[in-house]
């Protein structure tokens, strides 16, 4: 159901419905490693510049997910409460089209 759209644009589509959850994502994006932070539809790299335009996609288009984190937001870097850790992008695809997304 993902209709042509980015990885990354489906996961800020999931924050937007799931406002309690923080994503930590860990991608390759031309074959470099990279973390973002996924929070109510807006998406931060913690390893790379993020352009200030919400529009320019975090992830781009071929970016490669390696691992999605589910955390409890609001989130706290001293504390993290995780509801999912480490789950594979086959299976953070299988819960988004559950949604629908």
């Amino acid at each position: 159901m993902s209709d042509g759209l980015s990885a990354g644009t489906r996961l800020e589509q999931y924050s937007l419905r799931c406002l309690d959850e923080v994503l930590m994502v860990e991608a390759t994006v031309a074959g470099e490693p990279d973390q973002v932070m996924i929070f109510k539809g807006f998406s931060s790299s913690l390893m790379r510049a993020t352009d200030y335009n919400p529009d320019v996609p975090v992830l781009p288009m071929e970016a490669e997910i390696v691992a999605v984190d589910r955390l409890r937001g609001p989130y706290q870097p001293q504390t993290p409460e995780y509801i999912a850790r480490g789950v594979s992008w086959a299976e953070f695809e299988t819960l988004l089209e559950s949604l629908g997304l």
